[in-house]
């Protein structure tokens, strides 16, 4: 049964009873914005945005000692948990078979490298950008040659937040041809991913996800 929507918020409704209430919400708010994004068939930007989202909403929960983690040790936690729930190796697939060569790409994108624009917004050296490019890229390459999935996303991962970043800051024209090839490309990854994201919470609703930041008020 193909991962999307429909079979996930049938799932859903057959299954919600068993949730702890902080991941019942976290799963209906991505279910909906999962449900915004699949209408989304034409608009890439859009589409991008709403994955975004319904991924945010399935991922980012409270931390009380949040001033001491870093994001990026946050969500390589996150990857941990989900790797370890996917049993039926997902992420696997879609990392080692139906995205390889488009993360390949994405990797080796300066355009999706902070850094690179860090450098053009005089906040780094030429050399210290292109230093930080060799050493994301060499990384890259040792995570490949280790079928290292959870290394692999966490790279794929920081190259999709810059891409998100440009969005959502108004850092890129609407519909623009300059940034086509990533926004296709990352609409695509994040619409295979958020799904499987929202399955694996479902299928091991046991396992503690962290409490849902901005809780409904009654």
């Amino acid at each position: 049964m193909p991962l999307n929507y429909q079979s996930l918020k049938a799932r859903q409704r057959e299954t919600r009873d068993r949730f702890p209430h902080s991941l019942a919400l976290r799963v209906h708010r991505a279910l909906s914005w999962l449900k915004r994004a699949e209408q989304e068939v034409e608009d890439h930007d859009a589409r991008f945005i709403f994955l975004w989202v319904a991924f945010n909403a399935a991922y980012a929960n409270q931390v009380p000692d949040r001033q001491n983690a870093s994001e990026r040790t946050l969500f390589q936690g996150f990857l941990g948990r989900l790797i370890d729930s996917d049993s039926e190796r997902l992420l696997y697939e879609l990392v080692w078979e139906r995205f390889s060569g488009a993360i390949r790409l994405m990797i080796d994108n300066q355009y999706i490298f902070q850094p690179f624009w860090d450098f053009n917004n005089g906040q780094l050296s030429e050399q210290a950008w292109l230093l930080a490019f060799q050493k994301s890229k060499a990384a890259a390459r040792r995570a490949l040659g280790d079928m290292d999935t959870q290394k692999v996303m966490g790279i794929m991962f920081d190259r999709l937040y810059t891409l998100r970043n440009q969005l959502l800051h108004g850092g890129a024209t609407w519909n623009s041809s300059v940034n086509r090839r990533q926004i296709s490309q990352g609409a695509e990854i994040m619409g295979q991913v958020v799904p499987i994201v929202i399955h694996l919470m479902m299928n091991d609703y046991q396992r503690i996800w962290g409490e849902a930041c901005y809780p409904v008020i009654d």
